[in-house]
């Protein structure tokens, strides 16, 4: 796929993404992401004027448990398996800047 607009698309949507793509892999996947779009745009065309909106596949309602309070997971337990903890709490790695 050669189109410019499909191409800086893709490229802004790897931008977003925080993706570092290879220029090469630029119009396969601009090729790939027209393919989906063009599929997508086929839904417009099915008739669902007559379909009913639902919520859910069912049109039965699911069961809901008791709302009865229980007590909570301990803390220690919680963490017991934690990879790495601190002072009661996950400790994870930052993964936005300062």
């Amino acid at each position: 796929m050669r189109n410019p607009d499909a191409l800086q698309e893709v490229i802004r949507i790897a931008r977003l993404a925080h993706l570092d793509l290879d220029p090469e892999t630029v119009p396969e996947l601009a090729r790939q992401l027209r393919a989906i779009l063009d599929y997508v745009a086929l839904l417009d065309e099915v008739a669902v004027e007559a379909v009913p909106p639902t919520a859910g596949a069912s049109g039965e309602r699911q069961p809901l448990r008791a709302d009865d309070p229980v007590p909570s997971l301990p803390q220690e337990r919680s963490l017991a398996n934690a990879p790495d903890a601190a002072e009661g709490h996950f400790r994870v790695p930052r993964v936005l800047g300062e």
